[in-house]
């Protein structure tokens, strides 16, 4: 019979995370890129940009992330392409991410005072020249806390991934109990590492935010 030590169960699980990592970062950065575009159109003076980024966030906010999965690998499927787990994942956590992070940074941009449009446009500027020089850096600093937070759930939102076959970490901890018939040593260490991906980025959060609340005070 083979035995596992408490380092081999750790050894595979922290090679798992090295998937859960990047997916996050994945997700993150195109997450945060579809995001901007889709800010662009929520603000725009144009009706149709503004329906369809309506109509998306309200499509993708609205719906499970665990059915956008499914219909990201198994729905493509049906018309005969082969999707890989990672391409599936990967796609749906951008797309899911970057609803959540344009009402973020929606309303990181509304809380700016309208006194600031008024002044930047009263100096000739355009839409696009306000937004980049006036308004964005003020909504920066204030997106910085929430956006920072929302990392926190695209960590977490990645132990879904393991439906459609992604091994990430918790998959692998599904995989490793099968083998070691350890479950409460194997997903304790699994939680305790989702702990320690996701706790630094929630107190860093809560830093910032109360730094931000104090500039303001003073300000």
């Amino acid at each position: 019979m083979i035995t596992f030590t408490l380092w081999d169960i750790l050894r595979n699980l922290l090679l798992a995370t090295r998937w859960t990592i990047l997916l996050s970062l994945v997700s993150f950065v195109g997450g945060s890129l579809v995001g901007l575009g889709l800010l662009f159109l929520r603000i725009s003076r144009r009706k149709a940009g503004r329906a369809f980024a309506k109509y998306y966030i309200e499509l993708f906010q609205g719906t499970p992330l665990l059915m956008q999965l499914f219909i990201a690998f198994f729905g493509l499927g049906l018309f005969g392409i082969d999707v890989p787990a990672w391409l599936a994942a990967g796609l749906a956590l951008i797309l899911w991410s970057a609803a959540f992070l344009t009402e973020i940074w929606r309303g990181c941009v509304e809380a700016v005072a309208k006194g600031q449009w008024e002044a930047s446009a009263s100096l000739g500027m355009g839409r696009l020249q306000q937004m980049r020089y006036v308004i964005l850096p003020q909504a920066l600093r204030i997106a910085i806390p929430p956006t920072v937070g929302f990392s926190v759930q695209i960590i977490k939102g990645t132990a879904l991934t393991s439906i459609i076959g992604f091994v990430e970490l918790s998959k692998a901890g599904t995989v490793v109990t099968n083998a070691t018939f350890q479950p409460f040593t194997v997903y304790g260490l699994v939680a305790l590492i989702y702990f320690a991906l996701c706790w630094p980025l929630s107190k860093s959060s809560q830093i910032l935010e109360r730094k931000l609340n104090v500039a303001h005070r003073n300000h």
